[in-house]
């Protein structure tokens, strides 16, 4: 998230009916559509944000906020389809987390 100059204004990525609660309050909410480049950063910047409040709270509702994020991810990078291959194939080589292993 970005401060503007001015007090209470901030630049970040939200889900897409924000802006619609954000008017039903009275207020004027200022969006654009972003550049892909900006969408794939904003994203990757989000899920740093969700993380953090699950790491914080770990919950169902921060750990589905995390996913909501991970699933616009994915369908930046080819969709759901393409990145569950690409994990199924990670687990069959190296294994998941099952086992809860830490390794010294």
């Amino acid at each position: 998230m970005v401060r503007c100059a001015r007090e209470g204004i901030h630049v970040k990525l939200v889900r897409d009916r924000i802006p619609d609660l954000i008017k039903q309050k009275g207020e004027l909410p200022v969006t654009h559509v972003a550049t892909d480049a900006e969408f794939r950063h904003a994203l990757a910047e989000k899920l740093l944000e969700e993380s953090r409040e699950f790491h914080t709270n770990p919950s169902a509702e921060e750990l589905a906020d995390v996913l909501e994020v991970a699933y616009a991810l994915a369908a930046f990078h080819g969709g759901k389809d393409a990145v569950e291959a690409t994990r199924a194939k990670k687990a069959d080589e190296r294994g998941g987390f099952s086992k809860k292993l830490i390794l010294h």
